[in-house]
């Protein structure tokens, strides 16, 4: 038997059996539906795209996958090599693992040895309120949000101080724990699974300049945010961090692949010539070579096809079909980059919507007060604009 995600298994409705994807569409026996959350935000080309099938395809033909342990081949170099070029500032330093919320875990763990390795007493974390970091321990220990994480309650998080995303709640948290922080980890710009929430840069470049003058490590978690999601390339091309977690479509949505790159200082302060200062961390699958080739040719295809473009498209029009959109159930809708969100007051008012936009051809998945889509990049605008008129319609 399956045990799903997020579900209570003895009331959940049938999941829709899909039997073939192609493009933006997912197929079930009976019905062909637009893929308006991308497989939760990670299918950026679509499904079946004729080269990302092909780059797994040829390296499947060579070997899938060997250990990094005392191994290396070569689409694991030629990825860090990649990444190393492509990522602002000097991060440098990839270090692979098989899922973003593990790629989180690796990052924590980084920072807090880093400050352990300088011979530091520092134990406290600087995180946001409706943070979302994944389900693993520490990431739901950083995380900020009762309807994934209440089983658990606070008991792990005597350790962490949670912010909202104002200037003056961050000069305050500093004020008061600048010496006990050892990093302050954000998704930056656009909350996901908290609520799709949206902030202003200006909070993150205040965040750059505390965490510098207290020598505080900053960590983006981009797993959501990175590879345009937000209308820029990666939210580190505006503030550079200390280091960065990747995932999601870092690969296209192929395979589960993800990565925790750190900069100099970060990289520098295991280097050593004491054993116990190296980084004991190695997960079975990290740096997979199906993996690491179907992501380089991921980036590849982001480069060439000009997809900074199309994510700039997927923004005008999603910002033109939604002006002027109101009712007295929706309390905001907010719009960034490849992401709309349609916050309502009661979640009971979204209850039935996945099946009504199903019956209208658009796979659709809210969850508590939101109702949002984040499209393929590949998505037409006659695809898009049906995408929205369902999330409309659900009013109407």
């Amino acid at each position: 038997m399956i045990w799903y995600p997020y579900e209570q298994m003895k009331t959940m409705r049938q999941p829709y059996k899909i039997v073939d994807a192609k493009g933006v569409y997912l197929y079930t026996e009976d019905a062909r539906l637009i893929d308006s959350v991308s497989s939760w935000w990670c299918m950026i080309h679509g499904y079946k795209h004729p080269e990302l099938t092909r780059a797994v395809k040829e390296q499947a033909d060579r070997f899938s996958h060997v250990m990094l342990g005392g191994l290396t081949h070569e689409p694991v170099i030629r990825l860090s090599e990649k990444l190393q070029a492509y990522l602002p500032g000097d991060l440098d330093y990839c270090f692979f693992s098989d899922s973003g919320s593990v790629a989180v875990e690796v990052a924590l763990k980084m920072a807090l040895q880093f400050y352990t390795n300088r011979g530091s007493g520092r134990n406290m974390v600087l995180s946001l309120q409706h943070a979302y970091h994944g389900d693993t321990f520490k990431a739901m220990e950083v995380g900020d949000d009762e309807d994934y994480h209440f089983a658990f309650g606070d008991g792990g998080k005597k350790n962490v101080v949670h912010i909202p995303t104002e200037i003056w709640a961050l000069e305050d948290a500093f004020a008061k724990y600048h010496d006990r922080f050892y990093c302050f980890i954000v998704e930056p710009l656009l909350q996901g699974a908290g609520g799709m929430r949206m902030y202003d840069v200006a909070f993150l470049k205040r965040a750059r300049e505390l965490c510098d003058r207290y020598d505080v490590l900053l960590i983006f978690d981009e797993v959501a945010t990175g590879f345009g999601r937000t209308g820029n390339r990666f939210v580190a091309d505006l503030v550079c961090p200390d280091i960065l977690v990747l995932g999601k479509a870092l690969t296209g949505g192929y395979i589960g692949h993800a990565v925790t790159v750190a900069n100099r200082k970060v990289f520098e302060g295991f280097y050593s010539d004491d054993d116990r200062h190296a980084l004991m961390h190695g997960p079975t699958f990290m740096g997979n070579a199906l993996a690491c080739s179907v992501a380089l040719k991921s980036i590849e295809l982001f480069e060439k096809e000009n997809y900074m473009e199309k994510i700039r498209n997927i923004e005008a029009i999603t910002k033109r079909e939604m002006e002027g959109f109101e009712d007295p159930r929706v309390k905001e809708v907010r719009v960034m980059g490849g992401c709309v969100c349609v916050e309502v007051h009661d979640a009971a008012t979204l209850k039935g919507f996945q099946q009504f936009a199903y019956e209208r051809g658009v796979f659709s998945r809210p969850f508590l007060k939101y109702m949002y889509a984040m499209v393929p990049y590949v998505i037409g605008e006659e695809e898009l604009v049906r995408v929205l008129d369902t999330m409309k319609a659900w009013f109407l």
